[in-house]
């Protein structure tokens, strides 16, 4: 069976909704958004805006974009003609999940779908760190389909409603981050699995991360030399191979941890370290605790 490793780290995030609004704009207005480490999107059903955020130039986005940023922690979202630097308005509900942002008697110039989803898994930081800061898809008929599937069950209360939104959210994730443009040009694991030569060592070590792999084996996968390979892997993934396969088998060995239902050795053996002893050590290494204390802090729960 072939490994995909976006839909494991999708997965592995075990995304779920907080909520999604319809929100109008009139005027000239603008909203400073800080929603620490929260992934947030938008989806323009009318108009267009701008949005700023620190780590990139200003894009504007039109009707029919989509817009998710799985690790946004400070953006400003503006009309074309926004008001002076330092003026921001803040949105006024009208209805059951309907907002308003600027003048009561200004014409409705934008409307836009706003979501706020959260990570439950407790490697969130380290996942999001392999995926884009923010992509934007346009024209996409499936995710506003995705978008109305998600807005219409965070509306009510239906048996299975956390069940629904959690797999919705992961096929929303997995289909924006496979069809938004910013996935071919920001160093990232979308980018590296677009990648014809990338794509293989990718995979190989996601399928297979017990295996003792070096910079010279995974090179082999691509079918390039070990510099090569190093230097393309780095720029494209935005981090070298090994860093990201550590980060990778430690995602796995935590999700293992927190069963509490596989013995230390058996752990170690599955993420690629020969004994219980080696594998202690470079976990607490690299998480900051040894794997009984880190089994402790998150309680032993899946």
């Amino acid at each position: 069976m072939t490994i995909d490793p976006l839909a494991e780290i999708v997965t592995l995030l075990q995304p779920s909704a907080s909520y999604s609004k319809l929100i109008e704009y009139a005027g000239r207005w603008r909203l400073h958004r800080k929603v620490e480490g929260q992934p947030v999107f938008f989806a323009v059903l009318e108009g267009e805006c701008r949005i700023v955020s620190p780590a990139r130039p200003p894009i504007i986005v039109r009707k029919g974009d989509f817009v998710l940023s799985p690790s946004t922690n400070d953006h400003v979202v503006e009309s074309i003609d926004a008001p002076p630097h330092g003026v921001t308005t803040m949105p006024t509900e009208i209805g059951e999940g309907r907002f308003r942002v600027g003048q009561a008697d200004e014409p409705v110039t934008l409307r836009m779908q706003v979501g706020l989803c959260s990570f439950a898994s407790p490697d969130a930081a380290l996942l999001v760190s392999l995926l884009p800061t923010m992509i934007v898809a346009s024209g996409e008929p499936r995710l506003a389909l995705l978008l109305q599937l998600v807005a219409d069950e965070t509306r009510h209360s239906r048996p299975g409603r956390e069940v629904v939104l959690e797999r919705l959210l992961e096929v929303l994730l997995i289909e924006a981050l496979r069809c938004g443009a910013d996935t071919l040009s920001i160093p990232s694991l979308s980018r590296g699995l677009a990648d014809d030569r990338l794509v293989s060592a990718l995979r190989s070590m996601h399928a297979r991360p017990a295996h003792g792999w070096t910079v010279v084996d995974l090179a082999a996968e691509a079918g390039m030399s070990r510099s090569a390979f190093f230097a393309r892997f780095t720029r494209v993934v935005g981090h070298p191979p090994m860093d990201y396969l550590l980060a990778w088998r430690m995602a796995l060995a935590k999700r293992l941890l927190r069963t509490r239902k596989v013995a230390m050795d058996h752990i170690a053996a599955q993420v690629g370290y020969g004994s219980a002893s080696t594998f202690s050590t470079a976990f607490a290494r690299h998480v900051g605790m040894s794997p009984t204390q880190y089994i402790r802090s998150v309680g032993g729960v899946q």
